[in-house]
């Protein structure tokens, strides 16, 4: 059984495609064991809380400096013991000590074709704003393994959207989310749970159902 740990900041509708893919048995041999938030606030808290999962909120501003917060940080997540860590919309930082620990079982969601808008500064409404100011016809989402750099670590899965006459950013982001994120993330992690990828180099193999 994979256990997951979710990060997220904000209302966690990725993580709730994860919990409805658990439940209608889209994802496989998977458990959602914690939730983590840097936003007291966050709506994702409240959807862990209604499945009764562990929801926790730890945020860099409850500590001294990075460092310290990091280490807390850190140390949370490995008592929680995740086999793998999905960033849902998580607006934190991860530490490298926490990339190079769970390395190749960390996964990132990120709302464009990498490496289109892509890269720092390329988040939430920002990647949509620049997918129209550039014009671009078709836009879409990306699953992929975090690795030390922004949105670089090895794709494991893209889904494309096309971009409609009179889109706004708004408009743009909820059809990105509704016809892409929310299908590949279930998706990808049902491969990882069900131990269907290779990784080889910054490339991944998806092996075929035995």
């Amino acid at each position: 059984m994979l256990k997951v740990l979710v990060l997220v900041s904000g209302g966690g509708t990725n993580l709730q495609a994860i919990f409805d893919g658990i439940d209608r048995g889209l994802i496989k041999n998977t458990v959602v064991e914690g939730v983590i938030s840097n936003n007291k606030n966050a709506y994702a808290l409240e959807r862990a809380k209604k499945h009764g999962v562990k929801a926790l909120c730890l945020s860099p501003k409850e500590y001294a400096d990075r460092g310290a917060f990091n280490e807390a940080f850190l140390e949370t997540v490995r008592e929680i013991a995740p086999d793998l860590i999905v960033l849902a919309g998580f607006l934190v930082v991860i530490p490298p000590a926490m990339i190079k620990e769970y390395q190749n079982r960390i996964i990132n969601i990120h709302p464009s074709l990498i490496p289109a808008f892509s890269g720092t500064g390329f988040y939430g409404l920002k990647v949509h704003e620049g997918a129209l100011a550039r014009g671009v016809k078709i836009v879409g989402a990306t699953v992929h393994f975090v690795d030390e750099g922004t949105d670089t670590g090895p794709i494991i899965l893209q889904k494309s959207v096309m971009v409609n006459p009179g889109d706004t950013p708004e408009t743009l982001q909820r059809r990105v989310m509704e016809e892409a994120e929310w299908q590949i993330l279930p998706e990808a992690i049902n491969l990882i749970a069900n131990d269907r990828l290779e990784i080889e180099g910054n490339q991944v193999r998806i092996k075929e159902k035995e």
